[in-house]
């Protein structure tokens, strides 16, 4: 049975998966690079299962992340990756491409689907259209304001999923353009240049902003300055609605994420205990605070502002 409002953060690898489901996650999001994008970890077959285990001891769910782009080249490893997952006790998949959801509805039809668009999940109407070829959830784009949520919530007839803490991609291209920048400088590329390498942008004009930058199998990723934090109006969309809240924990210590966790957790544990007495309390941030990066500003991302497309 799933739970009013779900807990849901991204976790790195096994290990981390364990830590974050004993801070208090309902559900875990991972995946494999080939099928998922801006993983913090790739995982094996054998490391899902494992945390699907995991997961069930603490009567949580796994959701595996398939929103890369899909080459035809892709779509041969589909069928035989599905048919694993169906196996080993996955809950859902988030699918941004239709041959996913295909996949899904012929090898695995008991696995959930979550529709992700990124920044195109911005209505209700198509939304509402995925429901009808057999999304259960749909992942509302981050560019959304609170406004725009919370009246949205009510013409759904799907799960609703919002981000709200962590940072955001700002940039992705399929090439790699760093290896580029650096070869045009004629500077070596030693190693990698992963998540692990600590890349910033800076940009001329907002010196004061870094903006991580890392390549991988998937190409070029630019990541927001700041780290969208909600936590003081997450009520605002419990009372709405949204079934799912996500924590973003990629380029994050393990130490950090799991004291998000916790807030949020205490958050929504007070909430659905006494919805008409419940009050924000700013002590439950205290820990997050003194772990976040002195560079990276806590902010409420777009929703507060109004978003021009």
């Amino acid at each position: 049975m799933s739970k009013k409002h779900e807990l849901l953060v991204t976790a790195a690898n096994v290990k981390e998966a364990e830590a974050l489901l004993q801070a208090g996650a309902d559900a875990l999001l991972i995946g494999d690079d080939r099928f998922g994008m801006r993983l913090p970890g790739s995982f094996s077959m054998e490391e899902t299962a494992e945390v699907a285990a995991l997961a069930a001891k603490h009567n949580a769910q796994v959701i595996v992340s398939m929103n890369n782009l899909m080459s035809n080249e892709l779509l041969k490893e589909l069928p035989e990756y599905v048919q694993a997952l169906g196996q080993i006790g996955v809950h859902a998949v988030e699918f941004n491409d239709p041959s996913v959801l295909a996949a899904i509805k012929e090898h695995a039809p008991h696995i959930r689907l979550h529709w992700n668009a990124e920044m195109t999940s911005t209505n209700y109407a198509t939304a509402n259209y995925w429901g009808t070829k057999g999304a259960s959830r749909v992942v509302l784009a981050r560019e959304l304001n609170m406004d725009e949520i919370t009246e949205m919530v009510p013409f759904l007839n799907v799960e609703a999923q919002v981000q709200v803490h962590g940072m955001t991609n700002i940039y992705h291209s399929k090439r790699s353009l760093v290896q580029s920048y650096m070869a045009h400088q004629g500077r070596p590329v030693e190693g990698h240049l992963g998540k692990e390498r600590g890349l910033f942008l800076i940009e001329a004009e907002r010196r004061d902003e870094k903006f991580p930058i890392y390549e991988d199998m998937n190409g070029t990723h630019i990541m927001s300055s700041e780290d969208i934090c909600i936590l003081e109006d997450l009520h605002l969309m419990m009372e709405a609605g949204v079934h799912s809240f996500k924590v973003e924990g990629l380029l994050k210590p393990l130490a950090y994420n799991e004291a998000v966790v916790r807030a949020y957790r205490k958050a929504i544990d007070m909430y659905e205990a006494d919805p008409e007495s419940y009050e924000y309390d700013e002590r439950w941030l205290k820990e997050v605070r003194e772990l976040q990066d002195p560079e990276r500003e806590l902010s409420f991302g777009f929703f507060y502002k109004e978003q021009v497309y």
